[in-house]
């Protein structure tokens, strides 16, 4: 039960269910058996993740109404227990993956969400929000989309680079430039990377589509 008065204040020194919805979407990502460095330290890769996604929101929209802050921290929650080899190999078989994983971080946030106290119309906007319905007309969800791309391009395009040829991923990098907003891409641009990233960007989305069969794996 929420402890949450009627009139939606709550008992001094209790939790928000906002900041227990976090603790519960952190406590979640923290068991992933995989590892990555993030100052210094070796932290467990989906926590990280969602941690890179509230700071970005931060930066990005710091106004974000509730329901996109708990999306955004929960956008890739246990993600690890769907892992893409169990789907054919190709477009088709990536796209079913992703399909697949949306559904999966919705129904496994709304648990949560339900667990401490949201009521049904929160807990379906925050699964619209990940399930990315109307991208480029439902402002929150483009919010997201734009969120989503920064923490890549700031934190994981330099690796992705080393994975893919330069046909592959500039074919890539286009797509995701198209699923920003403006405002999206601006602010990628004035992202602290590294000149040959940003170079290898610019590059990029100044090229025309190539084979689009390839998708980032």
């Amino acid at each position: 039960m929420s402890p949450e008065t009627s009139d939606g204040s709550r008992p001094s020194g209790c939790p928000s269910r906002f900041d227990r919805a976090i603790s519960l979407f952190d406590e979640a990502n923290a068991a992933d058996p995989s590892l990555e460095d993030a100052d210094g330290q070796p932290y467990p890769r989906a926590l990280v993740y969602a941690r890179r996604m509230t700071e970005g929101l931060d930066r990005f929209a710091p106004d974000a109404a509730e329901p996109l802050r708990l999306a955004a921290s929960c956008q890739h929650i246990r993600r690890w227990v769907i892992p893409r080899e169990r789907f054919a190999p190709g477009r088709e078989g990536y796209y079913a993956w992703r399909t697949t994983l949306a559904d999966f971080h919705a129904e496994t946030a709304g648990r949560i969400l339900r667990d401490v106290g949201y009521d049904d119309a929160t807990v379906t906007r925050v699964q619209t929000l990940l399930r990315k319905e109307r991208l480029k007309v439902d402002p929150d969800v483009q919010t997201l989309e734009d969120v989503i791309c920064l923490v890549f391009f700031e934190h994981y395009l330099a690796a992705f680079t080393a994975q893919h040829d330069a046909a592959t991923l500039a074919n890539i990098l286009r797509r995701t430039w198209r699923k920003m907003s403006d405002r999206g891409r601006e602010a990628a641009l004035g992202l602290d990377i590294a000149p040959h990233l940003k170079t290898i960007v610019l590059k990029a989305v100044d090229q025309p589509e190539g084979d689009r069969r390839q998708e980032t794996e």
